[in-house]
């Protein structure tokens, strides 16, 4: 039995889930958000009994019940960066009595965006992995940086725990060249590694694996459509178990319409704005990334919810879903080629496990294939569900993704 944490650094965030293993029970879960301010927040999810002795007083934050029955601990305090935040997060673990001891910590393992070609599974990470991540941090300059920040921070208080880096894109490593390469000279490729790498990947990987076990398919020969639908948008067509062609390219803004990214754009258009608007590669490159798509067209909001509570009387806000939702189907049009057998078409993450409107218009759209949408099993939110029907060619299913836990059992597999 060990203790395992999984991390998700951002540049000014900490996300993090405690698990026991090999039993894959969840301890506690929680964030901490803006740090290297005065008013970082702390949010710890739990369900032990509480040693209160140093949480009396409004200082040292407050503890309230969940409706699960568990505990939610909540604090704000100045963290002046992450080696800090994880100092304070280690104390917090022994004041709420989840661990007793750090050493019962045995494994951290790290989400590290871009691995580039260097990585198709997870590492033990030691100084030449560490470097391999600094040296990436072109593919993906937003999160590698903080990535490789977090494992250094763990890596000092934590120095006994073995170290592990889980790589979003190495789950699309097995694309065949004609699904991961540009028509650009060859050139490019060879010099620079400019191809598709695709994101999510250990999201699609775990819901992957799950919809096979679930339905009763050996791994290797299970075909599927997954849609990881969230403010970060991605489909995967999954052949035989493993990645054949992902909907993200280069990095993660290509693809489909997402909450303020634009997804997939004619480079001469980008070009033609940047040189009336007298905008530099970096201005057009925020405009993309941070101004466009739910947010850019709607013009009022970058989230489905309220777009959706709108639509009726707002144009834009009735554009921006019709053009999310013909994105994603354009998409599943061209895996359900791809892949000429489709055993499953699978949801997840914020906006799939829970908007049950955007599920029915893909399941709809998909009818062409023997899709049959189950309307009354698509009325849920968040948890395990067959949405078609019986006699349905192809199996709709929600599958909450768990990234964590594929994280956590990654550690186990390199111990």
């Amino acid at each position: 039995m060990s203790k395992v944490m999984a991390v998700n650094a951002g540049s000014s965030s900490l996300k993090f889930q405690l698990l026991e293993m090999p039993e894959e029970k969840v301890l506690m879960q929680g964030i901490i958000e803006r740090i290297g301010s005065d008013n970082a927040e702390m949010s710890i999810k739990y369900g032990q009994d509480i040693e209160p002795k140093r949480l009396i007083g409004a200082e040292e934050g407050h503890i309230t019940l969940t409706k699960n029955g568990g505990k939610k601990f909540e604090h704000e305090l100045a963290i002046k960066d992450h080696d800090q935040a994880i100092d304070v997060l280690l104390q917090k673990l022994t004041d709420l009595g989840i661990v007793k001891d750090f050493n019962e910590i045995t494994g951290v393992g790290h989400r590290v965006v871009a691995g580039g070609e260097w990585f198709n599974h997870s590492v033990v990470v030691d100084d030449e992995v560490l470097s391999k991540i600094d040296r990436l941090a072109d593919y993906a300059p937003l999160h590698n940086p903080a990535n490789a920040m977090g494992i250094r921070a763990f890596q000092k208080l934590l120095p006994d725990a073995l170290s592990v880096a889980v790589f979003d894109t190495s789950f699309h490593q097995t694309m065949p060249e004609q699904n991961y390469l540009y028509s650009i000279p060859y050139e490019y490729y060879a010099r620079y590694g400019a191809r598709k790498y695709g994101a999510h990947g250990t999201s699609h990987r775990y819901v992957t694996e799950r919809a096979a076990e679930k339905m009763g398919i050996p791994l290797d020969q299970f075909n599927a459509i997954s849609f990881h639908l969230g403010a970060g948008a991605s489909i995967t067509a999954v052949k035989n178990g493993k990645s054949y062609d992902t909907s993200m390219g280069f990095t993660p803004l290509a693809g489909l319409t997402m909450a303020t990214r634009s997804g997939d754009v004619d480079p001469s258009l980008i070009y033609y704005i940047q040189e009336r608007e007298g905008l530099s590669n970096e201005e057009m490159l925020e405009i993309l990334n941070k101004k466009s798509g739910l947010l850019g067209i709607s013009t009022i909001s970058n989230d489905m919810r309220d777009l959706e509570e709108v639509q009726e009387t707002n144009t834009h806000a009735k554009l921006a879903l019709n053009m999310f939702y013909d994105r994603v189907i354009r998409y599943a049009g061209q895996y359900f080629a791809e892949l000429g057998r489709v055993d499953a078409v699978i949801f997840t993450a914020g906006i799939g496990e829970n908007d049950a409107v955007t599920r029915a218009k893909v399941l709809e759209a998909l009818a062409f294939a023997g899709v049959k949408l189950d309307a009354e099993a698509n009325n849920v939110r968040g948890k395990e569900a067959v949405l078609t029907t019986a006699d349905s060619s192809v199996t709709g299913l929600l599958i909450p993704t768990n990234e964590e836990l594929m994280i956590a059992r990654d550690v186990e597999a390199l111990r």
